[in-house]
């Protein structure tokens, strides 16, 4: 039989052990509420103990690559490696306690000071400095930009007050191959070329990985709180490496051997509009930018303007065709000096009697007299129109960092001589991607495509982002390129330039241009000339354009100085591409009426 005596113990137990139960399930509770349902916001919380630490995780950098693929600018890891001064003294003082864990700061600072390159008195100065500051100081750098192999040796010291943090760096697999496009990067971001125009491609965003970490310098496992990185987007070129570096050893050569001051070779797909090659001398090599003078770290193709010359006659003769009931076989009685009505005089660069020229026979003997004569079958303001919608003076879809543009004034500001100069590339200037849009658009049968040389960008999610470009523009008729095609084909195949330039098994096209230069006070600089050589092949099926620029050649002054390099890159071109040879022979225009 239960009693009163026997109940009593019995139900307080029952109690006692229902509030423990209670308890205890309150504790758990409690305990999955901050290690399980809110742990990472009591970690992020517990960041601002004294022991709390964080460290910054860096994304990579995309990389720039060729049309192919090549790398022409990439990311490898470095690293910054720190000190912590206070461990290392308290690891000594249990060193000297008897606890010898490690081996004391006099060695491991030896061993250090070897693999980093620095003196043992250099690496123990680094933490007394530090010490001296604050004698509670967790911080102070040993090295940066340590390498992999060296932080591999660090590591291998099996020291807790080491730690090396990853840092991405920039390099140049290829030296100053396509250097003046692609640019380097400064300590606080890029500085030039497409890294620079392109960053919003390339850059990455840093993340943190916030942490606790006990006495010994170790972080306390779960405590890590991280906001990964987000790489950058790979930037694909038009540019094809192997023809660029090939380009810019063709083009060093034939700066040096002109005696020139500076030399560009530029090479344009006709059907498309993208530039796949763009070498000039002297350029950058962006893994030793200070190695080179501050005024050859860009790029002149796209930041240089200059005059012409005679290559704007193609133009002119382009507008007379088109939009003056010209052909090939028009002429006009040419002597070698005019005079005009308005008083302008115009004068050949060569004596002869008068020729009743061809407009086929003005471009193969590039006679200024004799377009300034063709020039009045249209008016200035067709011209003008003309030279606009062939790109001349509205710079190029490229939009490479600082591009300029080059300048046609208004036709009401034309003196009487401005009239007939511009007509063979005088009293204007232009750049070079605006005069390889120009021949593109008589190559591309009157059609001018929009220059790039961006394919496009990979962002680090796969997401493929295509640049947006202008429309195609329609410049001449069909028929009146197919005469501007066929009559540049005459330049080089019965011009002075004729076996210097030919190129065996392929029909070529062309035309050669020697531009004053001013002088900056609104003249010339005397015996100072800009040359250009642009055309491209094969003439029957033109499939790519090569422009060739000389500053100030001084061995040969003319276009000539440039008839080399141009054979040479075209011939070049055509193998890299593997375009087959032409089927058919030229027609030969004749010069004469």
């Amino acid at each position: 039989m239960t009693t009163r005596a026997t109940r009593s113990p019995r139900r307080r137990t029952v109690v006692a052990l229902a509030v423990v139960l209670a308890v205890l399930a309150a504790f758990v509770v409690r305990l999955i509420d901050i290690q399980v349902v809110n742990a990472k916001e009591h970690i992020a919380d517990s960041m601002a103990n004294a022991l709390g630490a964080s460290r910054t995780l860096y994304g990579t950098r995309g990389a720039i690559v060729d049309e192919n693929g090549q790398t022409l600018a990439g990311s490898i890891l470095l690293y910054d490696c720190q000190l912590d001064p206070l461990l290392i003294t308290q690891l000594d003082a249990d060193i000297a306690a008897g606890e010898p864990d490690y081996r004391p700061w006099s060695e491991v600072s030896v061993d250090a000071a070897s693999i980093t390159g620095q003196t043992p008195e250099e690496v123990q100065q680094i933490v007394g400095d530090a010490l001296a500051a604050d004698p509670e100081s967790r911080f102070a750098y040993l090295d940066k930009g340590v390498s992999t192999e060296q932080y591999r040796a660090l590591v291998e010291l099996g020291v807790p007050y080491i730690v090396c943090l990853q840092h991405p760096a920039r390099t140049y697999p290829d030296g100053a191959v396509a250097g003046n496009l692609v640019g380097f990067m400064g300590a606080d971001g890029p500085l030039e070329g497409l890294e620079a125009t392109e960053n919003a491609c390339l850059a990455s965003e840093s993340g943190t990985l916030a942490y606790q970490r006990g006495r010994d310098g170790v972080i306390i496992p779960g405590t890590e709180v991280e906001d990964p990185a987000v790489d950058g987007g790979t930037l694909q070129l038009t540019i094809n490496r192997d023809l660029q570096w090939y380009l810019q050893q063709l083009i060093a050569e034939q700066v040096q051997d002109m005696g020139a001051l500076s030399g560009t070779i530029t090479v344009l797909e006709v059907s498309t509009g993208k530039l796949r090659a763009a070498a000039e001398y002297p350029t950058v090599d962006p893994n030793d930018v200070d190695a080179t003078d501050s005024d050859d770290r860009g790029s002149r193709i796209f930041r240089s303007t200059f005059e012409p010359g005679s290559t704007f006659k193609a133009l002119t003769a382009a507008t007379v065709v088109d939009a003056g009931g010209q052909t090939a076989l028009s002429t006009v009685v040419t002597p070698s000096y005019v005079t005009f009505p308005n008083g302008a005089s115009v004068r050949d660069a060569f004596g002869h009697p008068d020729y009743v020229y061809t407009l086929a026979g003005v471009l193969i003997d590039s006679s200024n007299v004799g377009i300034s004569m063709f020039s009045e079958k249209v008016s200035p303001q067709t011209r003008y129109d003309y030279l606009t919608k062939f790109g001349i003076g509205s710079s190029s879809a490229v939009g490479f960092q600082g591009e300029e543009t080059g300048t046609i004034w208004p036709v009401d500001s034309w003196d009487r001589q401005t009239v007939y100069n511009t007509s063979y590339g005088q009293g204007l200037t232009t750049t070079i991607p605006e005069l390889l849009g120009a021949y593109g658009a008589i190559a591309n049968d009157g059609v001018r495509m929009p220059l790039s040389i961006v394919e496009s960008c990979t962002e680090a999610d796969g997401t493929v982002v295509e640049p947006t470009l202008p429309d195609p523009e329609r410049v001449i008729s069909e028929s009146s390129a197919t005469q501007m095609q066929r009559m540049l084909e005459s330049v080089f195949t019965q011009g002075g330039h004729a076996s210097s330039v030919a190129v065996p098994g392929y029909r070529i096209a062309g035309k050669t241009g020697t531009g004053e230069k001013s002088d900056g006070n609104g003249g010339y600089k005397a015996g100072a000339y800009f040359t250009t050589m642009i055309g491209f092949a094969p003439a029957d099926d033109p499939q790519y354009v090569v422009a060739v620029t000389l500053d100030e050649p001084t061995k040969v002054k003319s276009s000539g100085a440039n008839a080399t390099a141009w054979q040479k890159a075209m011939t070049q071109v055509l193998k890299t591409y593997r375009v087959m040879p032409s089927t058919t022979s030229p027609t030969e225009l004749p010069k004469f009426g």
